[in-house]
């Protein structure tokens, strides 16, 4: 399937995105491939929520990167910078992976890459 959305509209909800479109565009398509797969099955999300997350995902995406991270906290004198987000917090380490999640009304994405817990019942034994 074609991507839903263009480096255009991506750079429309980031500030001062210094990556090249060449880059975001595989980013997109990125994006684009795991929405598709996440909601194969998912007859229920619309075209235009689809291609909202496939924007806001590819923004989480680029801000995931070491050229565009976001700042949390900056200070001048003696140049402190610290940055959002935390490895391993998946779509809650950026804010534009949290929207991601509040636009996924069906939860899948909050979910992927989580893997079931199984629980599996020992049997009792009298020795």
């Amino acid at each position: 399937m074609a991507v839903r959305v263009t480096s255009a509209e991506v750079l429309q909800i980031m500030d001062n995105c210094k990556m090249s479109t060449t880059v975001i565009d595989g980013l997109i398509v990125s994006a684009n491939a795991f929405i598709n797969k996440v909601f194969e099955y998912d007859t229920d999300m619309t075209e235009t929520i689809l291609k909202e997350i496939e924007r806001w995902l590819t923004a989480h995406m680029i801000a995931c990167t070491d050229i565009h991270r976001v700042a949390s906290k900056e200070r001048l004198g003696d140049a402190e910078v610290s940055y959002t987000g935390e490895w391993g917090k998946m779509l809650d380490s950026t804010p534009y992976g949290q929207m991601v999640k509040t636009l996924d009304v069906t939860g899948l994405l909050a979910r992927a890459g989580k893997r079931a817990a199984t629980m599996f019942a020992v049997p009792r034994s009298e020795y």
